[in-house]
């Protein structure tokens, strides 16, 4: 079926199966499994992370914040909380790790709502 007769049935002379590979192929095999995760997922993950705490401790007044889908201008600036105008007279508090994305400029604001 998944594993043919012959292959199955080999033995040494002393009478106990034959090794498939040494420890020390399995543990380098594990490592590279590893590493290979660590670079492709982990690493950018943790850059992605800290560009995001930088751009959130950088704001100040006068920048414009998506907050879950509102884009507003930050009017007041909190250690833990902003005061966002998202229209004329309309102004609305949200706590700072919630802002999902940060636009030092308009460039950004547009490239984002024509991509």
């Amino acid at each position: 079926m998944f594993i043919s007769p012959a292959f199955a049935q080999t033995v040494t002379t002393a009478g106990t199966a034959a090794p498939q590979g040494s420890m020390w192929s399995l543990v380098l095999q594990f490592g590279l499994i590893l590493a290979i995760i660590y670079f492709i997922i982990i690493r950018p993950q943790q850059k992605r992370f800290k560009k995001h705490e930088a751009e959130l401790n950088a704001i100040v007044k006068g920048v414009r914040i998506n907050v879950s889908g509102i884009v507003g201008k930050v009017v007041e600036v909190e250690p833990l909380e902003l005061t966002v105008e998202i229209a004329p007279d309309v102004k609305i508090k949200v706590l700072r790790p919630y802002v999902s994305q940060v636009f030092f400029n308009e460039d950004e604001l547009l490239k984002k709502k024509e991509g």
